[in-house]
């Protein structure tokens, strides 16, 4: 059956009939755009308590407190904002009138397009609510990045999504894939992308954060999801932010494990050739899904709990682990691009090269796609580390300096593996081959 989407007003106005539901409102950044929607409505007197705006930093200070890092549009600021609010709510609210009702708390902190349109607009939103009268709280928030290119358009993304957040934990919170789709309810395609959600609480219970993050690739509000060696959620610019990166590619479900022996000897090798410190550098390996979701169909919920299950494994190695759908190297030196790393090394099997600097693999217009590949791939700091792989038909150990390159590939090969663009992972042993 198929799940019947609400417009914004009639979401909201549902949320303001509801006599259970009651709570607050805290937006900074981009207007009241989320509590206008309540009151616009109608009936808002039935679930806004208070709704406030501490735009200025020294009442913003004095009232969540300082932020020690000065970023004001951070996870941090919007836990403060949840806690202080909902706690309010819980002091200043009891006896007969609220027993009945389920609290809640909504927050956001959020920087939308300046005037001279040269920042990145972004920011964090979050709900802290009740299930049910006096019950212990729970919590949703999620990280988005807003692509209108004006303000105002990105207010009215912001006045949608905080309605759909609301909306979800109150009525789909049984139901995560639900929830999580719900989310873009109402919202133009490109207008927004989710990049990071969370949830905990006891109505929440036995959730999976991995895969929450997996349906936010598989609905297309992300292209990938980054989890730390603890399998928690991360926000790409915090982890990565001038960072010098090497990150193994793995696909899901391919037959081998990853082989670490060979990631060590390029992580030896980008260190040398990078002049990398030890305490900037960070490790991640990648598990592709484009695999599964090239196919066109409809992932199964046993598919998605599968490739989360590889993730969960990937980071008890110690290591972080991004999931991602980029099926082409420059695809993931793009995404990474926008975390402004130092630099990037990608460890990866020849033979994805191989496929690359093969123009039969490709139409017409190679010659172009190949030059849109090298600008994408190597115009920011990085490089490619490449092991080699057995090919089985000829019992042959294929690398840069065997591997078969199509005469219109060739040169342009040849001046990345000439400039240390594209390098052959060295000192490998028989049974590293073997196993790749």
């Amino acid at each position: 059956m198929e799940r019947e989407i609400l417009d914004t007003k009639r979401k909201a106005l549902k949320i303001n009939l509801n006599p259970k539901i009651y709570g607050t409102f805290a937006e900074i950044g981009a207007g009241q755009e989320v509590a206008r929607n309540f009151f616009t409505a109608g009936a808002a007197s039935g679930t806004v308590a208070k709704t406030m705006s501490a735009y200025d930093m020294t009442f913003s200070d004095a009232i969540y407190g300082v932020e020690e890092s000065g970023r004001y549009v951070s996870k941090s600021r919007l836990l403060k904002m949840l806690n202080h609010e909902f706690g309010l709510l819980t002091e200043r609210l009891s006896g007969e009138k609220y027993d009945d009702r389920t609290f809640f708390a909504f927050a956001d902190t959020v920087t939308t397009l300046n005037y001279n349109k040269s920042n990145d607009p972004h920011g964090w939103i979050g709900l802290r609510f009740q299930s049910e009268p006096g019950g212990e709280p729970n919590e949703i928030f999620f990280h988005v990045r807003l692509l209108d290119t004006d303000a105002a358009l990105q207010q009215n993304v912001l006045g949608i999504i905080g309605v759909n957040l609301v909306y979800a934990a109150f009525y789909y919170n049984q139901d995560r894939r639900a929830m999580i789709e719900s989310l873009a309810d109402n919202l133009t395609v490109g207008s927004v992308e989710i990049d990071l959600i969370s949830v905990n609480g006891p109505v929440f219970k036995g959730a999976d954060n991995i895969l929450l993050n997996l349906y936010l690739i598989v609905k297309d509000f992300s292209d990938a999801a980054i989890f730390d060696s603890q399998g928690q959620p991360c926000l790409p610019k915090d982890l990565l932010y001038k960072k010098d990166i090497m990150i193994l590619r793995t696909k899901y479900a391919q037959k081998s494990h990853p082989n670490f022996s060979m990631l060590n000897k390029a992580v030896d090798q980008f260190v040398k050739t990078e002049n990398v410190q030890e305490d900037n550098l960070s490790v991640l390996i990648e598990v592709l899904m484009s695999n599964l979701l090239s196919t066109g169909d409809d992932l199964h919920e046993v598919d998605l709990r599968a490739v989360a299950k590889r993730a969960e494994e990937m980071c008890k190695t110690g290591n972080k682990v991004i999931v991602s759908n980029f099926s082409r190297h420059n695809k993931l030196a793009k995404y990474l691009d926008r975390c402004r790393p130092k630099s990037v090394g990608i460890s990866t099997n020849i033979n994805n090269l191989k496929f690359v600097f093969n123009s039969n693999n490709f139409g017409e217009d190679y010659s172009s796609l190949l030059l849109s590949y090298v600008s994408d791939m190597f115009s920011k700091n990085v490089k490619l580390f490449a092991y080699p792989f057995l090919d089985k038909k000829t019992n042959e150990v294929v690398t840069s300096a065997n591997m078969p390159v199509t005469p219109d590939a060739k040169p342009l090969f040849d001046f990345l593996i000439l400039n240390g663009y594209i390098t052959d992972i060295q000192d490998y042993s028989d049974d590293d081959v073997k196993t790749v």
